[in-house]
């Protein structure tokens, strides 16, 4: 049996941003717990919205009956989507609506509404359909398995993105890679730490104040939440058909001004995680053999009794092939569990390409580290250049780990 309700306006909770374990019942019109709240945050989605609606209340129907709740948040937008979604409750009770009007924000709006949610379990999906609502019901599915946070993601199998430039990709990359050296212990969790596109355990969030900065809620969930097992979902990200895109360059610095406070605030962030020691040593060997590759094809190409060929054209193609033979070994060897799955040559080809840009990095860092340690530390060259060689080969190891061969903490 639905729910009955009115066309009224849910009121917006005020001061910190923390979930209740239980939902307050001055700003509920029914104090009933039910299953799953998710919770659609808007701005100018007027075009979108409907449709929206109609599909999501379809589907999660499908999976779990009438035990549910769609809250749109809307941020007072203009072109007064609010007022749409709100002519749309009689015929969907479980419809409910808030419209913000002294806030403004992605996360918030998604905080307040899970302030006021009735759902045991938390969701948010956006509200112009670049997530795809059939989605929906894996990461249901994930959460009545025994996960506390089941995750959409683009970076694992079943996942992707439709028509991304260059630039954009380039930049989503480069966040999750400094998110990796900020904060290792959360988005060393999940392959795709940027997603608004999941759903956790109200009890994994109940009683946290939540801080978050920009629009990614789900580094705040991880990072302060007490989130232990984790489920991800590929989907592949699609472009808008209506309305205009919202992501701009603010919101990249905004998510590193998040990690930073995170960084800086929390003492302890995420689980902690054992470090991956065996596949370290792997890892270390197999840097080892590409040490003497290198030193032979340098010898090969530059010694004046073999080709007698320039020193630094030598060593450039001495260093990719060395490169080369690490990516194999690694590849066969040392990431064995995670190629097996992807064997197909685009895969291989792209982490290649991964493989050759952390290690050029890497080399950067090890150059870094050799100048500082001979110029301030301690003035031996050869001492310099082992602890250089250390923090390089860290380098190459835990980025490649995390990027190259997507290694995550879910099932």
């Amino acid at each position: 049996m639905r729910n009955s309700q009115t066309n009224t306006l849910l009121t917006v909770p005020s001061g910190d941003l923390q979930i209740p374990e239980f939902p307050p019942h001055h700003l509920t019109t029914d104090s009933k717990n039910i299953y799953f709240s998710l919770i659609i945050p808007t701005y100018k989605e007027r075009d979108n919205i409907a449709k929206v609606i109609k599909i999501l209340s379809e589907l999660i129907e499908e999976s779990i009956s009438e035990d549910y709740e769609l809250i749109v948040v809307d941020d007072d937008s203009p072109d007064k989507t609010w007022e749409v979604a709100q002519s749309m409750m009689s015929e969907y009770p479980n419809l409910r609506v808030m419209r913000r009007q002294q806030e403004r924000g992605l996360s918030s709006a998604v905080i307040r509404g899970w302030q006021i949610a009735r759902g045991n379990v938390l969701g948010v999906i956006d509200g112009d359909l670049q997530h795809p609502p059939e989605v929906l019901a894996q990461l249901l599915r994930g959460i009545a398995q025994g996960a506390d946070l089941a995750v959409a993601s683009r970076h694992i199998e079943g996942g992707g993105v439709s028509s991304w430039s260059a630039v954009r990709r380039f930049l989503s990359r480069g966040a999750q890679v400094l998110g990796l050296i900020f904060l290792p212990g959360v988005l060393g969790r999940v392959s795709d730490p940027m997603s608004g596109y999941f759903m956790v355990r109200r009890s994994c969030i109940a009683g946290v104040t939540l801080n978050p900065v920009g629009y990614k809620i789900l580094l705040e969930v991880i990072g302060r939440g007490n989130v232990g097992e984790i489920t991800e979902v590929g989907y592949v990200f699609c472009e808008r058909k209506e309305g205009e895109s919202k992501v701009t360059w603010k919101q990249y610095v905004e998510y590193l001004h998040h990690l930073l406070r995170l960084r800086l605030t929390t003492k302890q962030v995420g689980q902690k995680s054992s470090f991956p020691v065996g596949r370290f040593l792997r890892f270390g060997l197999v840097g080892l053999s590409g040490v003497f590759v290198d030193m032979g094809i340098l010898y090969l190409l530059s010694d004046p009794t073999t080709l007698a060929l320039p020193l630094t054209r030598s060593k450039i193609i001495a260093g990719e092939i060395a490169i080369f033979n690490n990516f194999l070994w690694n590849d066969a060897w040392t990431f064995a569990d995670v190629s097996q799955r992807q064997q197909e040559w685009h895969h291989r080809a792209k982490r290649f390409l991964k493989f050759n840009l952390v290690c050029l990095a890497g080399l950067g860092i090890n150059v870094l580290v050799l100048n500082l340690v001979f110029n301030f530390v301690i003035p031996n060259r050869y001492i310099a250049n082992l602890i250089a060689i250390a923090v390089a080969t860290v380098w190459n190891f835990w980025v490649n780990l995390k990027l190259s061969w997507r290694v995550t903490d879910v099932k």
